[in-house]
């Protein structure tokens, strides 16, 4: 069953973060994987429904559908329904300049659930990071998805830039009948390129934390277990669950902890070709991560809260696993961020 535990973590992932393709109509500047052109090396249909098999076969629960931009693949509608007809839940993350009418009604009545990208509350703000005129046909996916009724929720990256706008973006969905959900930036792919222009400083993050202290509504994931407050305490989780309760499949099949660690060293196996269960219960990389111990945050006050907070920032900005978080609550009070990543 998949709420059984095996060597510190389920025998099957709770949810699955799967990146269908790399292909994007945009070319945001902080984007996770570095996504633009289609690879000639991505899963095939026939590929993806066999993983859509092994993962249904195992009882995983919810499929967190992201790219790339998940509506550039042609049979993207017919693996949703695919994966709808076995039971399993989605959340498709979009840059939601593709969604229109037609595409909500084929997507509504579904086991769906839609988190539209923007990262600012006007065209000024969002655009530079997005792509001239994103801000707009956002909007109007917005508009396409409410008629339908189909949940859905606002997702922005805390840059300096998006830091500012958090009570007009919280609007903003309302506005909508969405709800407002911010996502932590993390130097992976395009993002080690721009984490020294965006990257939030110690005292943002301060505030921010102060901030979603009194605005329990805003949902983060697992992005901000790091800074949160004992009033979130109850929100969401309180470590990183890659390897635990999670992890991800990249457009080529490879099986990483997360999105933000798909590097070499961290590839666990490859599906379809592989058993996506052996990787899960015998991969030495996820292995690895379970056993994962952060010494130096064990005495902290807030080790209950964080546990050491995200092993990929600390991985990409000091290039090692086993250490701090860097915008940890106590780092932002004690030292500045880390300007740089060592690429």
């Amino acid at each position: 069953m998949g709420n059984q535990y095996v060597e510190m973590g389920l025998s099957a992932p709770v949810n699955v973060t799967w990146e269908v393709t790399y292909a994007c109509n945009l070319s945001c500047i902080h984007c996770l994987s570095d996504s633009g052109k289609k690879r000639a090396t991505e899963l095939s249909t026939d590929e993806c429904r066999r993983v859509i098999d092994d993962l249904s076969a195992m009882k995983v629960f919810q499929f967190n559908i992201g790219g790339g931009e998940p509506f550039m693949r042609p049979d993207f509608l017919d693996l949703m329904d695919y994966a709808h007809d076995k039971g399993m839940v989605t959340c498709i993350s979009t840059n939601g300049t593709l969604i229109d009418r037609d595409i909500a009604r084929r997507l509504d009545h579904r086991l769906v659930y839609i988190q539209v990208s923007l990262d600012g509350a006007t065209p000024e703000s969002n655009d530079p990071i997005r792509g001239k005129g994103s801000f707009q046909k956002v909007l109007h996916a917005l508009e396409c998805l409410r008629e339908r009724n189909i949940e859905v929720s606002i997702n922005t990256v805390l840059t300096r830039l998006s830091f500012p706008e958090l009570d007009r973006m919280t609007s903003l969905a309302a506005d909508y009948g969405a709800k407002l959900r911010v996502s932590r930036f993390r130097p992976s792919g395009r993002g080690k390129r721009s984490w020294s222009q965006l990257n939030v400083s110690a005292d943002q993050m301060l505030a921010f934390s102060d901030w979603l202290s009194q605005h329990l509504g805003v949902s983060t994931g697992d992005s901000f277990f790091s800074v949160s407050t004992e009033e979130r305490r109850s929100l969401g989780l309180n470590m990183c669950g890659a390897c635990k309760l999670t992890c991800c499949i990249s457009p080529e099949g490879g099986v990483y902890p997360c999105a933000f660690l798909q590097e070499a060293d961290f590839r666990a196996g490859a599906v379809p070709g592989e058993s996506f269960g052996d990787i899960w219960r015998h991969s030495p990389v996820f292995q690895s991560f379970r056993e994962l111990e952060i010494k130096s945050c064990e005495s902290c006050h807030r080790f209950d809260l964080c546990h050491g907070g995200c092993p990929a920032i600390a991985y990409h900005t000091q290039r090692k696993l086993g250490v701090a978080d860097p915008g940890c609550l106590e780092n932002c009070v004690r030292v500045k961020m880390p300007a740089t990543v060592n690429a």
